[in-house]
């Protein structure tokens, strides 16, 4: 079965950055988190994507945060996000992501200055180009306008040896199954979107990229398993359980609402940074309720 043995397991989170009270990054609380998450059904983790808040963080934040987590856990599971809209300091991310010793690269589509396809093509293809880490591309059109096409993943995927999964969060069907049917079985395509695990694997996919694993990594973890194990029926199950969990998380801008669910766990992540705010009074308590009702202990 296509997806069933993906080169970093079926439940990648993409973890958030804890602060500590003045803003700087709590680097302590940050190894603490990604262990806790490994040992609550993550496979990998993304570092320094935009859950994490990496339009906020410098450069060198970046760097040492890879690092950090890197000498915890392993490179084999650290992902780095290298997201931005100028090639020429992606390059230079990714450069920086390799130094401090991640295994793997997340590369975003270009947001704001809304390329062409030609562009992206040639913009992936420059990344790709300038490391020997295995890149995930990551479609994500609701934030960065930009939709990458099929065709232009199918002719990444064929060109560039180092591109070898896509993050597809277009929550569009047609273009999964597109990239699937035009793609080697090699090439992972994981769930963007927490509500469209079970139909990206429906389609051959690998996994999530999730944000509600932070809270519910096990479940995800337990969908994957049921459904690689040939019983859909059940992964069926499991997943329509975690959907009013995963519109809860992101009821307000994230993520704010993870960081509120894991203050409520007991793990200090701190708030957001600026331009984003934490949930108020209301927010939080809409958000607890609903993981109360879930059967979490918040």
């Amino acid at each position: 079965m296509r997806g069933m043995r993906p080169r970093w397991g079926y439940v990648v989170t993409a973890m958030v950055t804890p602060f500590q009270v003045h803003g700087a990054i709590d680097f302590v609380e940050a190894v603490a988190l990604a262990k806790w998450l490994l040992d609550n059904g993550s496979d990998a983790l993304v570092i320094n994507g935009t859950t994490g808040e990496s339009p906020t963080t410098s450069r060198e934040e970046k760097a040492a945060l890879v690092k950090m987590i890197v000498d915890a856990i392993g490179s084999e599971k650290v992902i780095a996000g290298i997201g931005g809209n100028n090639t020429a300091e992606v390059i230079e991310a990714a450069h920086d992501a390799k130094a401090a010793g991640a295994g793997a690269l997340l590369a975003v589509v270009p947001y704001y200055n809304k390329p062409s396809q030609e562009g992206l093509y040639q913009h992936f293809k420059a990344v790709a180009s300038a490391t020997e880490l295995p890149v995930m591309l990551y479609n994500v059109p609701g934030r960065t306008i930009t939709n990458l096409e099929p065709a232009t993943v199918i002719r990444l995927a064929a060109d560039c040896p180092t591109i070898v999964a896509i993050k597809e969060a277009s929550a569009n069907l047609q273009q999964v199954g597109d990239i699937m049917l035009n793609t080697p079985e090699s090439f992972d395509v994981y769930s963007g979107d927490d509500g469209t695990i079970l139909s990206t694997l429906a389609l051959g996919g690998a996994g999530v990229v999730s944000v509600i694993s932070h809270v519910i990594g096990s479940e995800l973890q337990a969908v994957h398993q049921a459904w690689f194990a040939g019983n859909q029926a059940k992964a069926a199950e499991l997943f329509l359980k975690t959907l009013p969990v995963a519109k809860v998380m992101f009821s307000v801008p994230s993520p704010a609402p993870t960081k509120c669910a894991l203050r409520a766990f007991g793990l200090n992540v701190g708030k957001v940074r600026l331009p984003l705010v934490d949930c108020n009074e209301h927010e939080t308590e809409s958000i607890l309720s609903v993981l109360r009702e879930h059967g979490l202990s918040v």
